[in-house]
């Protein structure tokens, strides 16, 4: 009996580790992928999250949206630069935000994807 009690405890010790296949997004990294996108060359945090929170009628924390771009660069769809600072007394540097050509990606396969949906509804409800 102790043997197979050993058996069963040490069969859950184990993990199968697989690499994610494609990043799930959720509405306000869609969303914020697409602000990053429509800003372009002003694509800083606070530009992001006032036309984000504009977009979705919310008014998002500073930190939320840090945190989605944090995310969102970690997951290789946004790279991130510092600017010179700004050019007045006491100006800062800003971090500006970008696409990379992942991000451009995913954001074609989100519009691919929604369109496809919209189809099926009108043939659905035709």
């Amino acid at each position: 009996m102790g043997a197979g009690v050993i058996c069963l405890l040490s069969a859950y010790l184990f993990y199968i580790i697989e690499p994610m296949k494609k990043p799930r997004f959720g509405g306000l990294e869609m969303t914020v992928l697409n602000a990053v996108a429509r800003l372009g060359e002003e694509a800083y945090g606070l530009g992001i999250r006032r036309d984000v929170s504009e977009l979705l009628g919310h008014d998002y924390s500073v930190g939320a949206i840090y945190t989605t771009l944090a995310r969102l660069e970690e997951q290789g769809l946004l790279r991130s630069s510092t600017t010179d600072p700004l050019p007045v007394r006491g100006g800062r540097s800003r971090r500006q935000f970008r696409l990379s050509p992942a991000g451009r990606a995913a954001l074609r396969e989100a519009e691919r994807l929604a369109v496809r949906m919209l189809d099926l509804n009108k043939a659905r409800l035709a």
